[in-house]
């Protein structure tokens, strides 16, 4: 396996992206979208786990328009400086130059996956409602079926709109996310036209699948990120 970090250009000007190759070649590719706290040593962690599983991965990070920058785990006051200048279409703009790269490199959309946690997790869904790639997952995605902490706009009217399979994993104990908003979503998901699965998991919290967090849950991590590689090995030719 090979790793580094490498610039892209987008409209808004250069981006770093985290990115991590398989020995050999490379399944398909796989977009790693960071939590609220940004590409950490967790997020390139699972940047290095994806590429393990054969996946050309790439993780980018989408705090370049305020300087780029990560923020602890406990360090909330941190955390909204780094989300200045974020928005939806900047976010797309983010994965369309990630795509177009990953397009250079011989892996057509429909042969790229895009798997995040936390913010990355409802990013995952406004892709899938937005562009058509092969398939995508969101861990704990708030903001999805009802507004969130984090200043963007809820998404599950455009559940019925979704062009790309998504996979939507959750934990029961998610103080952000009540169970109601996952049925409602899951609820929600009946009209999309493309596979979808919603997928509850009691007594976790949020952020359950990172291990450098207090709230990691190994149980449903493992089932969380088995269930990913599933998903990408059904949808991803």
């Amino acid at each position: 396996m090979a790793d580094a970090m490498i610039s892209l250009e987008t409209p808004d000007g250069p981006m770093d992206v985290y990115e991590a190759t398989p020995d050999g070649d490379a399944r398909g590719a796989v977009i790693v979208i960071q939590e609220a706290f940004g590409v950490n040593e967790h997020i390139q962690d699972v940047t290095r786990r994806a590429a393990a599983a054969g996946y050309h991965a790439i993780a980018p990070t989408l705090f370049h328009r305020a300087g780029g920058g990560t923020a602890g785990y406990d360090d909330f006051a941190s955390v909204m400086p780094l989300f200045e200048g974020v928005s939806d279409d900047g976010v797309l703009m983010d994965v369309d130059a990630t795509i177009a790269h990953l397009a250079a490199m011989g892996f057509d959309p429909s042969k790229v996956g895009i798997v995040g946690f936390c913010f990355g997790g409802r990013v995952t869904f406004l892709v899938a409602a937005r562009r058509a790639i092969g398939a995508a997952v969101g861990f704990y995605g708030g903001g999805i079926a009802s507004k969130g902490m984090l200043p963007f706009d809820a998404l599950i009217g455009e559940a019925g709109m979704l062009q790309t399979p998504w996979l939507g994993v959750f934990g029961d104990a998610d103080a952000g996310i009540p169970v109601d908003s996952v049925e409602e979503l899951r609820t929600a998901l009946t009209a999309a036209p493309v596979p979808t699965e919603v997928v509850r998991y009691p007594g976790a919290e949020h952020g359950f699948h990172c291990d450098a967090r207090a709230s990691y849950h190994p149980e449903s991590a493992a089932d969380g990120w088995a269930r990913t590689l599933a998903w990408f090995g059904t949808h991803l030719p």
